[in-house]
């Protein structure tokens, strides 16, 4: 069964050889696999089913949707209703009042949108020196050329040559290495800094006191974009706000979104744009040739805005912040196993528990499916926490035990 299928991020040999983990349905916080296993989805898919599995409203919503017109473009003046009506929506909750809302396909997209838009609207005010794109080590901005070169995560870089040129990497907890490159390259060369807010599929690392507001200090202060990938924190998982940049007052010039938006009913992502940004393009004849095929897809839009009114009217802004001192709580306390050489936790829906062993990680996620966790390796040796926001305190408890137990 699913010989032809070849999965992302996987040693297909030992896929074809031991069988793939089929996932068939989920409800809520859990899902079953084909062998009618339940599971605690530790996870939320790939950090994004932020409302939980099973939401029939979201399907009805698209279901709907399809059956009247299921998309057209996005190109020129076209658009349809649904999406201009998520757009506004999400302007509304935009980091930065004003922001025009670009659509994409996902987070990858969304990356690679806001490299192309931050060059070339340098280049629309005079500037066309300014270049450079800048990340931190450990960082993922998805897995696109601009993305992949872009990242801080060497090993996923490997074999491909040069994929983008004029991009640089700057330590990802200091803030002064970025004023270092600034000094070395001059801010005349530098078009944008990409950050995570907190680091996602390099190994979920907590930013350090005051380090977002010194590099959006150090941006402002010489002229470079400022560019907030909220890809993982955006909807919610940041807890208690839509964004990470509203919580910390990051005032980004772009904000790179995607997951969250739809929680992974359907794929979409968003590129916010601050007027700074956007008001070459909107002021002018001239064009931004960029855009995608599904950029605001009509079922996708209307995925997205009933999964918005399921985070609203339950509230689950702050269920999330519940689950940010819940996941604290309950996994902190496994830092003193043996195995486990520190937890990662207490800012946003997210926790990472860093094995001693970086080799045990692929295998001891396969150890947490017999305690009925189904669970992910992200950066080097870590294990990832990232659960959908209806994820009780309760099944934190027992999430935390069944790691416990897998442990050892």
């Amino acid at each position: 069964m699913g010989a032809a299928l070849w999965h992302g991020f996987a040693d297909m040999g030992a896929v074809q050889r031991d069988g793939a983990f089929v996932v068939t349905r989920g409800d809520g916080a859990y899902i079953w696999d084909d062998g009618g296993k339940r599971y605690l989805d530790a996870t939320a898919g790939l950090w994004f089913t932020n409302v939980g599995h099973g939401r029939t409203e979201i399907a009805d919503a698209v279901a709907a949707q399809l059956s009247k017109i299921a998309h057209y473009s996005n190109f020129g003046d076209l658009t349809s209703d649904v999406t201009v009506a998520l757009a506004e929506r999400l302007a509304e909750i935009a980091p930065v009042p004003g922001s025009k809302v670009f659509f994409t396909s996902g987070g990858s997209d969304s990356v690679d949108s806001a490299a192309k838009l931050a060059r070339r609207y340098w280049m629309e005010v005079g500037r066309p020196s300014k270049k450079l794109v800048v990340a931190r080590e450990k960082a993922y901005h998805g897995m696109h050329v601009g993305g992949t070169a872009l990242a801080g995560i060497p090993a996923n870089r490997e074999g491909y040559g040069e994929l983008m040129a004029d991009t640089r990497t700057v330590a990802w907890d200091d803030a002064k290495s970025l004023l270092a490159l600034i000094e070395k390259e001059g801010a005349d060369a530098i078009a944008a800094f990409f950050c995570e807010p907190i680091i996602g599929a390099g190994g979920v690392y907590l930013p350090p006191e005051g380090y977002l507001t010194e590099v959006r200090d150090i941006c402002r202060e010489h002229d470079i974009l400022f560019v907030v990938d909220e890809v993982v924190t955006g909807f919610g998982r940041i807890g208690g706000s839509w964004f990470a940049s509203t919580r910390f007052d990051l005032q980004p010039d772009m904000v790179t979104t995607a997951k969250g938006l739809t929680s992974g009913y359907v794929p979409m992502g968003a590129v916010f744009v601050a007027p700074r940004v956007a008001e070459p393009f909107f002021s002018t004849g001239v064009w931004w040739r960029h855009g995608y095929t599904y950029g605001g897809h009509a079922g996708a839009a209307a995925a997205a805005m009933a999964n918005l009114d399921i985070i609203e009217r339950e509230n689950l802004l702050a269920d999330s912040k519940r689950l940010e001192a819940s996941l604290h709580e309950h996994l902190s306390p496994l830092a003193a196993h043996p195995r486990v050489a520190e937890v990662r936790s207490g800012l946003g829906a997210v926790a990472a528990l860093q094995l001693v062993d970086p080799a045990e990680a692929l295998p001891f996620v396969k150890t947490l499916r017999v305690f009925g966790i189904s669970g992910r390796a992200a950066g080097q040796g870590a294990m990832q926490f990232s659960p959908a926001f209806v994820m009780t305190d309760e099944q934190v408890a027992e999430m935390a035990a069944g790691v416990a137990a897998a442990l050892g």
